[in-house]
């Protein structure tokens, strides 16, 4: 089109060069420091995470002895079936062989009673992010003892 000036256009490209010459640079700023906070927010979630899982393996470790030892004659089978059936379940879950097993409530082995342990385990809690921060979990289950098993004395 013949009169018309490209001079408008030529000065709004400018203008949007020196905004971008001001800006260049920006983007990579937000990314150096938003990354390391996004991965160190997935860290302490996977962490946590493992806080809850071992915290449902240990339940069911407890509930396994509490009924391992039930099903047992005598009171140190029971213990020692006790003991077996939560070395079994948490064999990946406990640090450094912290295990502890003992048995809960009056001690009696009589029918018609419970049968009761209380397992502990230290677990790796932020293990995870390189933190020695071990975290000590105790669960307690019970279980009646077999109604059908002949008690041996002694």
């Amino acid at each position: 089109m013949p009169g018309t000036s490209l001079r408008p256009l030529e000065g709004a490209t400018a203008r949007r060069a020196q905004r971008a010459d001001g800006e260049r640079g920006l983007s990579t700023i937000e990314v150096v420091i938003l990354a390391p906070v996004m991965i160190l927010f997935i860290l302490v979630l996977v962490a946590f995470g493992q806080l809850v899982d071992g915290r449902g393996a240990l339940d069911g470790a407890a509930r396994d002895a509490a009924r391992a030892g039930s099903l047992q004659r005598s009171q140190a089978g029971a213990m020692n079936e006790a003991e077996n059936a939560a070395r079994n379940d948490l064999a990946d879950t406990c640090v450094g062989g912290t295990l502890r097993l003992r048995q809960v409530g009056d001690g009696g082995f009589a029918p018609g009673s419970l049968f009761q342990v209380r397992v502990s385990c230290t677990i790796r809690g932020l293990g995870s992010l390189g933190l020695a921060i071990d975290k000590t979990l105790t669960s307690t289950a019970a279980s009646p003892l077999d109604p059908y098993r002949r008690a041996v004395a002694g």
